[in-house]
């Protein structure tokens, strides 16, 4: 659930249809202990992303720049919106049911208006909330289906209360998922697979805040339970974006064993919530939650790609390419590299393979002769055009961000020399 205007720290007040004493007990225990383990991606998802990036966003749609003026807090970010107008101009659906209005769904509107005129069905558990937010709409000459859905219907399987709704479309082209939220319980979103029978082939799944501890859970179980939809975690937000893709071809859920399969995972999130009190999980020893952060991996590779480059310039059995066609790397790859100041001696080129696709690492002399190397990838670190610094074995790396793009200079010169280069290749 998301909107137009500044949204507060805590969510929405909702009318709650009454349950036992046991169940309330139990959905308490579970915010509480998520809360606790959960917070630094709640605080992470105060910040709503860049503005430049947003502006970037509403002029590939042709809205307003003020068309969006609040993003954080409970809003979708700058990430998954990008992700909702990728995924619409590339599958051109004919029907999308959204889970949570607001921001998301003036995008996603307006992304399908200019892009085959697709049908929006969007759901949300506040009658105010979704009447404004159809005014909202109107004032941007959008019309979408959007409905009041209170939050008093039951999932088997799922624990939580979904959106009370009848009438959903049979075939469904894609789902976004950003709601109910998860004060609701930690696992509510899970339920949002009552609707991916209805998912058609080449179909497409977006859930917001899927790096969080509970969408990591809930996508565990999807993956187990859904094997013709293929998911994948695209940290490229603030929050994090679990895409799901319906084969053309795929297997279907075993229906018989559905009741076996809820037990069985029923009594494995029991014991996962013993680990989340004994801090197991805040570890990573389950291998279900955020990597480190992306500016951590994003080094890394920075730092491994320069002691590449410097060991093939030490063998003679190695060819090295000191041609950089920068236009041949852009298409290629979607690399834009930046412009290398007069005097910079290029001596290697090359694509340096990275868990999100391939990134680009050129080795150069500057024209004070500092051997150094350029890395660039597409990745989200907390920099952004100011350089930030970071050391690897006594390598200084000084990296900053343009856009969706990362980039890094790694070299064995002071911090301030690193700095001062990355300045020069930012500017």
């Amino acid at each position: 659930m998301t909107s137009k205007e500044l949204t507060g720290l805590l969510s929405l007040d909702e009318r709650r249809a009454a349950l036992p004493v046991r169940e309330q007990a139990s959905d308490l225990a579970w915010r509480l202990a998520f809360g606790a383990i959960g917070w630094p991606w709640l605080l992470r998802s105060l910040w709503g992303g860049r503005k430049a990036d947003k502006r970037a966003l509403l002029d590939r749609l042709g809205l307003a720049h003020d068309a969006l003026p609040h993003l954080g807090s409970w809003k979708a970010d700058t990430g998954f919106l990008r992700h909702i107008v990728t995924q619409i101009e590339q599958q051109r659906p004919a029907v999308v049911v959204e889970l949570g209005a607001g921001a998301s769904t003036l995008v996603a509107a307006k992304a399908l208006s200019l892009n085959g005129g697709g049908r929006l069905v969007s759901l949300d558990q506040h009658e105010g909330f979704v009447n404004a937010t159809r005014h909202w709409l109107a004032d941007n000459a959008l019309s979408v289906d959007i409905r009041h859905a209170p939050l008093d219907a039951r999932i088997e399987g799922w624990p939580g209360r979904w959106y009370d709704v009848d009438g959903l479309p049979e075939r469904i082209d894609m789902i976004i998922i950003d709601g109910p939220p998860w004060s609701v319980h930690p696992l509510v979103r899970g339920a949002a697979d009552s609707l991916f029978s209805r998912l058609a082939p080449g179909g497409v799944i977006l859930l917001d805040d899927a790096a969080r501890p509970g969408e990591r859970l809930v996508a565990r179980r999807w993956r187990k339970q859904w094997p013709d939809i293929d998911f994948r975690l695209a940290s490229d937000g603030t929050k994090g974006t679990l895409v799901g893709v319906k084969r053309a071809h795929g297997v279907l859920p075993d229906a018989a064993n559905d009741n076996g399969r809820t037990l069985r995972h029923l009594a494995r999130t029991a014991g996962i919530a013993a680990l989340i009190a004994s801090g197991w999980i805040a570890r990573g020893q389950l291998g279900e939650f955020p990597e480190a952060a992306r500016a951590s991996s994003f080094v890394d590779e920075a730092a491994a790609s320069h002691r590449n480059g410097l060991l093939r310039q030490a063998m003679q059995s190695q060819i090295e390419s000191p041609k950089l066609d920068s236009s041949e790397i852009a298409r290629s790859t979607g690399i834009t590299l930046p412009k290398l100041p007069s005097g910079w001696q290029v001596r290697d080129v090359q694509l340096y393979p990275t868990q999100d696709g391939p990134a680009v690492a050129v080795s150069l002399l500057t024209s004070q002769g500092d051997p150094i190397s350029l890395f660039a990838d597409k990745a989200e670190t907390p920099a952004e055009a100011k350089p930030l610094i970071a050391t690897r074995s006594g390598e200084s790396i000084a990296y900053w961000e343009v856009g969706e793009m990362a980039f890094a200079v790694t070299g064995a010169v002071p911090p301030a020399r690193a700095l001062q280069l990355a300045t020069d290749l930012a500017s």
